[in-house]
């Protein structure tokens, strides 16, 4: 979700603490559902492994904000003031095949696609885009209040994640907000939900900033299940900025996509477990 400290420049001290608190919310949360496990069998909260079905090359210079699986080809949203983009990316190679920039001076964010369109939007801009499925032109804006992180959809409905422990759930042709799902794991709320996707019914979310993917019953916001996807490579990295971000899922070949910002590497996972914690 976020810039590097270089790039958010505009971040005040009181917005660091916001994220810092967040992030220690967060982590406590994950922390009591990990306690659980070991001493709750019966009432635990189930954690998953992965098996790498294949590996694919990324770009490693995407920041990765969105992606998402469509007619056998991947389309990704990148971040960074000047370098965001919309892209239609070919899976085997990792090869752009189609671009749009957004303009220089937003900080791209969350990707879905609708209809005959991609719908992206910003973090901080308050500005999001339509987009042309076919060709990638930018068909019109649209603006919305408060942050922009990850994006979905349920079929009928827009499902957005803004940092927060909440989901919006939002119509798809205004952007108006018809309610607001509560994110909580064990009762605690879990902050820093980023890229997202809906899968068999759940949302999943990436925690930004950890190497989790949280499953979350959209119909109460209780995080059903968690995924562990630290024993990646790239998720052992040291630089802060290049976390897990981005999560595909191809329903028709049941068939799970995962990767992170800046990372050379899209691998393709089949849940394992639940392990023991």
């Amino acid at each position: 979700m976020f810039a590097s400290l270089t790039v958010r420049r505009a971040m005040r001290a009181p917005d660091l603490r916001r994220v810092r608190q967040a992030l220690a919310a967060t982590w406590m949360a994950v922390t009591s559902l990990a306690l659980a496990a070991c001493s709750q069998p019966a009432a635990a909260l189930p954690f998953y492994g992965y098996e790498v079905k294949a590996s694919y090359p990324h770009d490693s210079r995407a920041y990765t904000q969105g992606l998402l699986y469509l007619n056998g080809d991947l389309y990704e949203s990148t971040g960074q003031v000047g370098r965001s983009s919309i892209r239609r990316v070919r899976l085997k190679d990792g090869a752009v095949l189609q671009m749009q920039p957004l303009p220089p001076g937003v900080f791209g964010e969350g990707l879905v696609n609708w209809g005959d369109e991609l719908i992206s939007f910003t973090w901080r801009d308050q500005v999001g885009y339509r987009w042309d499925l076919k060709t990638l032109k930018q068909r019109s804006t649209f603006t919305y209040p408060g942050e922009g992180w990850g994006l979905t959809q349920n079929g009928k409905e827009l499902i957005m994640s803004d940092g927060t422990p909440f989901l919006r759930v939002l119509e798809p042709k205004t952007f108006k907000e018809l309610r607001r799902i509560p994110v909580t794991a064990n009762g605690k709320p879990v902050f820093n939900l980023n890229e997202i996707e809906w899968v068999k019914g759940e949302v999943w979310a990436n925690v930004w900033q950890t190497p989790l993917i949280v499953r979350i019953n959209p119909a109460d916001g209780k995080v059903t299940g968690v995924i562990d996807l630290s024993g990646l490579p790239e998720a052992k990295a040291q630089d802060h900025d290049s976390v897990l971000n981005g999560i595909a899922y191809d329903a028709k070949g049941d068939r799970l996509f995962v990767t992170g910002k800046n990372w050379p590497r899209l691998y393709e996972i089949k849940l394992t477990g639940p392990v023991a914690r």
